[in-house]
């Protein structure tokens, strides 16, 4: 490396993000970008530790560690740290088709696994990534890739999320002619629809697809296979079948007032949500405003996060946020050890804005919904809820008892539920005909193969709801397993 003592000589810097309440008046990114004084020194902490834990890619205790798509990490550290960007930037894509998404909104196991982590904050591995592919476009160094060659072969991808975008980008490099299918208005899927402008600009995922356009990809879009074309069509007129069309059956709650107007789902909210912000124009009807309304999240994660900050962005009165589990230690403890991604409390974004603007913190913890109640009317009313004692048994899971005498009822015109994600939808994998195993399509991992011949799957559809870099690396996998199916061999990595 560079400077082999940059880790004991500079502290930990992160992306200095804007004022939480400057920010909540618009939709942009909050976060700013890093000097290049700043990146240098933060490209200095690399250790040059031999063994870099953080491209490892693999699963410990149930949580991913180190980076699943092998970013080679050092490398473009040490090149930032020489001032040499361009061959960091060619390093970077070797393994990452799409820095730019990771870079953003990634949580970073790459960091958790980081050897510097064992007595020392992380190397900034996710804002040195978005540092380079920014540098990248900003200095037009990335251009069309055209392929010179076509095999000949076609290629069908259902789905234009980042394990489709994946699959297509390395396909059409090897020569193959691809054509994504997306039910919806936009390309993208999740990148679009699912994550808010403030963690990912629109602009950004945009023109990755007008570049992927240039290079030869088509896209057809506001297609949906089994109403716009049949599922026997694609099979017929292309060589190959790629299913990424993620898990987007969300999970629901069986609770006695579900149907109250004024609960929806999550995913819904978002993306009616960033549908406006585009200008595509839900009906008033379709459209959830929070303006003037008491907010309650249901669900603790990162969609329920970015529940709060839009809530808080259509200025709603007051917002909250339940979740199931008690608030996360300040440290590892014993059993989260590194390499493991560290399980600590952090405050996002979200919960930033909502301490700005409301005096606290968002988060209610091991709290239970016992139901909900509407009025006359059917309108959401409120909540009650109970609070819940939480230990672990001696079998080592997780157990929740209620605490008598700490139900409390909570006023609420907008509840958000946000518990996560069952599945693809089953439809679709219906009319393809492919078998499934836990609601997931049936395909092995880094075989990709479905029961049908010619068909493969990838990403969340066949591994459930998961993180981006992993959707990212099954279709780059699935699309080598595609090259060999067509060609007996492949090109690809």
């Amino acid at each position: 490396m560079g400077k082999t003592t940059g880790f004991m000589e500079y502290s930990r810097e992160e992306a200095k993000e804007r004022n939480p309440l400057t920010r909540l008046k618009d939709w942009k990114e909050h976060t700013e970008p890093m000097s290049e004084e700043t990146l240098h020194r933060q490209s200095a902490r690399c250790m040059d530790c031999a063994t870099p834990f953080c491209h490892i890619g693999m699963e410990i205790g149930g949580m991913t560690s180190g980076c699943p798509i092998h970013n080679l990490i050092p490398e473009w550290n040490d090149l930032v740290f020489r001032g040499r960007w361009r061959e960091a930037l060619d390093r970077l894509l070797k393994t990452n088709n799409f820095p730019e998404f990771t870079g953003r909104v990634c949580p970073a196991p790459c960091e958790g696994s980081c050897t510097v982590e064992i007595s020392s904050p992380a190397v900034t591995i996710k804002n040195i990534e978005q540092a380079i592919i920014d540098k990248g476009f900003e200095n037009g160094w990335i251009t069309p890739r055209i392929p010179g060659k076509r095999t000949g072969k076609k290629i069908a991808v259902v789905g234009s999320g980042p394990a489709g975008l994946a699959a297509a980008d390395q396909l059409n490099q090897a020569g193959h002619s691809v054509t994504i299918y997306e039910r919806a208005e936009r390309a993208g899927g999740l990148l679009t629809y699912g994550i808010p402008n403030m963690k990912l600009e629109k602009e950004i995922v945009e023109r990755r697809i007008q570049l992927l356009s240039q290079e030869g990809i088509d896209f057809v879009l506001n297609t949906e296979i089994g109403k716009d074309i049949t599922s026997e069509e694609l099979k017929d007129q292309y060589d190959a079948v790629i299913l990424c069309v993620g898990a987007q059956k969300q999970r629901d709650l069986d609770l006695e007032g579900r149907e109250a107007n004024g609960v929806h789902f999550a995913m819904d909210y978002l993306t009616k949500s960033t549908q406006r912000l585009l200008n595509q124009h839900p009906s008033d009807e379709e459209f959830i405003d929070a303006r003037d309304k008491d907010v309650i999240v249901i669900g603790g994660g990162d969609t329920g996060a970015d529940c709060v900050a839009t809530a808080l962005r259509q200025e709603c009165r007051s917002i909250v946020q339940f979740g199931k589990y008690p608030k996360l230690p300040e440290a590892r403890t014993p059993d989260n050890m590194w390499p493991e991604l560290p399980n600590v409390f952090t405050m996002d974004y979200a919960y930033e804005e909502a301490q700005a603007k409301f005096g606290e913190d968002p988060r209610q913890y091991t709290v239970q919904t016992k139901k909900i109640v509407a009025d006359e009317e059917g309108n959401l009313k409120e909540l009650h809820t109970v609070q819940m004692q939480y230990s672990v048994n001696a079998q080592g899971k997780p157990e929740l008892k209620e605490i008598p005498g700490t139900e409390k009822v909570w006023p609420a015109q907008l509840v958000f539920i946000a518990i996560g994600f069952e599945g693809p939808e089953q439809p679709l994998l219906q009319q393809f005909g492919v078998n499934t195993e836990n609601q997931k399509i049936a395909a092995k991992h880094g075989d990709y193969r479905t029961n049908i011949d010619g068909v493969f799957a990838a990403g969340d559809a066949r591994r459930g709801q998961s993180l981006i870099v992993w959707a990212i690396q099954e279709g780059r996998e699935a699309a080598r397993e595609v090259d060999k199916y067509l060609m007996g061999s492949t090109v690809l990595v």
